[in-house]
């Protein structure tokens, strides 16, 4: 069932915004801050491996299954998230949700057991499952289509900037008041952003959701052979980035290169500049030349060589290292054109629940390979402990990482699948 085509931004949107022509681009400001307060919470684990190893006498594998928590219950919300953004709109949906996500992480930094933490991450997940959706319902509603992928990768590169913060800005305040006091703080941030949501998102004027049923538009969308490979496609985009860089890019360095934990942190951080520079460049690229797919297939490339050289390359050095994977963010960055597919190849009027579909996989990739590679990890350890936390040789780190890039070589195969979509812009 194919898209209908208009450059026109839709009518009620229009007159809706006339007079206030500032609230969406301040709507989508306020859903970008929440997207980058969901990565802080995201890859904040990474800087915390050996304090939440030692506090909750945690293996590689327990550590691993913890900090997917956030992921489990994430990418289990999204097709609900999806249809709930098609009926009711943003504004309830992400204020709550801003404030569920800081509940969870004054829970999980109050937690003396790991099944409290598990629970707080969960909280943490689900709250934050409302982010990326909404910031892509706010442009759905309220901006022209013919600039949805480069504002879709303008928020990319906002989370971008909570992922950078999350590294060394974290590290610092972890070492410096530990990592409950930390995530305290986050939790503060939290509640403030949901506030700001309340104030400044408005829902799209609108009686028009889908007509279909739940099971009629999950039956139309999940039979669209594009859906599924845009999906695969966001799963191995973002893999190193939520597995590597999310949790074990800094003990893997600190092991690899003997540097301190700051200094690591700061290592991963040019891969989220990297996202945070190539997601809007992507986008503006894809707009610009009217195609998605040469530019995805360009950046799946990327994406697979530039991570395997990381991984199977320890011999370089840390200012090699640190260019790699800045060049691997703005490659793997290309992932935020498989939501704009998705948006492109399905009817108008289902585009966040086929958005939240893809967004399954994209978080996916978090949920499935965080905990692989703990379990990976803890195969390979030799009883060696360090400060009471596990420690790991080089080689056990660079077999279990390598798992990651299987994902990298199916997205490549997925977009050479692909049909392209022409940039099409849905009503």
């Amino acid at each position: 069932m194919a898209p209908q085509v208009t450059s026109a931004q839709p009518p009620i949107a229009a007159a809706h915004t006339a007079d206030q022509p500032w609230r969406p681009l301040l709507a989508w400001a306020l859903a970008s801050l929440f997207f980058c307060y969901a990565f802080v919470q995201r890859v904040s684990p990474s800087v915390m491996v050996a304090e939440l190893m030692r506090d909750f006498s945690a293996s590689a594998a327990i550590l691993g299954n913890l900090s997917a928590f956030y992921f489990y219950a994430y990418a289990a919300l999204q097709i609900p998230v999806g249809l709930l953004m098609d009926r009711i709109g943003p504004r309830r949906l992400m204020t709550a949700a801003a404030a569920v996500a800081a509940a969870g992480s004054v829970l999980f930094a109050a937690s003396e057991s790991i099944t409290t933490a598990y629970l707080g991450r969960l909280l943490i997940g689900a709250g934050a499952a409302f982010s990326w959706v909404g910031v892509l319902t706010v442009l759905t509603q309220w901006f022209p289509a013919h600039r949805f992928a480069l504002f879709t990768g303008m928020a990319q590169a906002v989370g971008m900037a909570g992922a950078i913060f999350g590294q060394a800005p974290l590290a610092v305040s972890v070492e410096q008041v530990g990592w409950r006091s930390t995530l305290l703080a986050v939790a503060a941030v939290g509640f403030a952003i949901a506030v700001g949501n309340w104030l400044v998102v408005r829902d799209k004027p609108k009686a028009a959701g889908p007509s279909e049923g739940v099971g009629a538009c999950l039956k139309v969308l999940l039979r669209n052979r594009e859906t599924w490979l845009n999906a695969v496609f966001g799963l191995a985009m973002t893999a190193p980035m939520l597995a590597f860089a999310a949790l074990w890019a800094v003990p893997y360095l600190t092991t690899i290169h003997g540097i301190d934990r700051a200094a690591a942190a700061g290592v991963v951080s040019f891969m989220f500049a990297g996202w945070a520079v190539g997601a809007p460049l992507m986008g503006w690229l894809s707009d610009r030349i009217g195609m998605r797919r040469p530019v995805m297939i360009f950046g799946a490339l990327v994406n697979v060589v530039t991570y395997l050289a990381v991984i199977q390359m320890p011999w370089l050095s840390l200012t090699a290292v640190s260019a790699i994977v800045f060049v691997h963010g703005m490659g793997a960055a290309a992932m935020v054109l498989g939501f704009a597919c998705a948006r492109e190849h399905n009817p108008p009027q289902m585009s966040s629940t086929a958005m939240a579909i893809v967004n399954v996989a994209v978080i996916g990739s978090g949920a499935l390979f965080q905990p692989l590679v703990g379990l990976l990890l803890d195969f390979q350890w030799d009883g060696e402990l360090i400060n009471g936390a596990r420690a790991y040789k080089p080689e056990a780190f660079r077999l279990a990482l390598s798992i990651i890039s299987v994902a990298g070589i199916g997205g490549l195969c997925a977009t050479l699948l692909m049909k392209e979509s022409l940039a099409r812009r849905p009503a």
